[in-house]
Formats: structure tokens, sequence, C-alpha cells
């Protein structure tokens, strides 16, 4: 079933889904939100457009296999959760650096924020997985 109603609003939805999506990650430290939810939405966006469009679209507007996404979101998750012991400190102990950047200020980057960005891979790689294969099977 082809819609262009469909079609039309997944055109302006996605990237709105997109940016809220990567807000809700970076704001999960302090307030509600992080990688889960972040990114639950980031696959609810590819989800829409593979309704609209097909799953075949919407793998190449990923650009990238939710196998390894999976991947490479673990690898993200228990890399920024081993820091803490090479620094002679519990394991998932949170660390933080600070950085200068021009324009920007201070910024403080710390092992939380990429156990974050990990799990929200993970979710995103996991979700489509299952909605790209149950729509696959049709």
């Amino acid at each position: 079933m082809t819609s262009l109603i469909l079609r039309t609003a997944t055109l302006y939805m996605q990237p709105i889904l997109l940016m809220f999506s990567v807000f809700l990650l970076l704001r999960g430290h302090n307030e509600p939100g992080g990688g889960f939810t972040g990114g639950l939405v980031g696959a609810a966006a590819f989800s829409l457009y593979a309704f609209a469009y097909g799953v075949l679209e919407s793998r190449r507007k990923l650009r990238a296999d939710p196998h390894t996404l999976i991947g490479c979101g673990l690898l993200v998750a228990v890399g920024s959760a081993t820091i803490a012991p090479l620094m002679g400190r519990p394991f998932m102990t949170g660390a933080w650096w600070e950085m200068h950047l021009p324009g920007f200020g201070a910024v403080h980057l710390g092992t939380p924020m990429f156990f974050d960005i990990g799990v929200y891979l993970v979710v995103i790689g996991v979700t489509l997985l299952i909605i790209y294969s149950m729509a696959e099977e049709e």
C-alpha cells in the first residue's frame, strides 16, 4: 500500500524525529531521557520511513546495517565502563574530563555520556533489526 499522505508526512517527520532523538540522548544525564529513549525515537524515525517507502529504502537511508550498530554500541558501552578500572577505580565508575573548545568554552565529557551513546546505538540496532525482519517476511 502506498499512501501519498504517509510519504509526504514522512519526509517532514523523519528529520524532526531524529533531532528529537539526539536531544533526548544529550539531555538524559540530568533529566529524563538518555540513550534508551533517544534510541527508541531514532528507530521510530527509520521505522516510519520503512512503512512509507519500504524496508530496502529505509536500510539505504540508514546507511549502516543494524548488526553493525549493535556491535559498535556494545563496544562503546563496554569501553566506557572499562575506563574506570584502568584508572584504578571500580568498574563503571564515572570519569570526567574538561576540554576547552573555541566558541563553547569549557566542555565536560564523561564516561556516562559515552555509555549512553553505546546504549543509543544498541537500541536503534535491535529495534530496527526486529522491525525490518518482521516487515521483510511479507
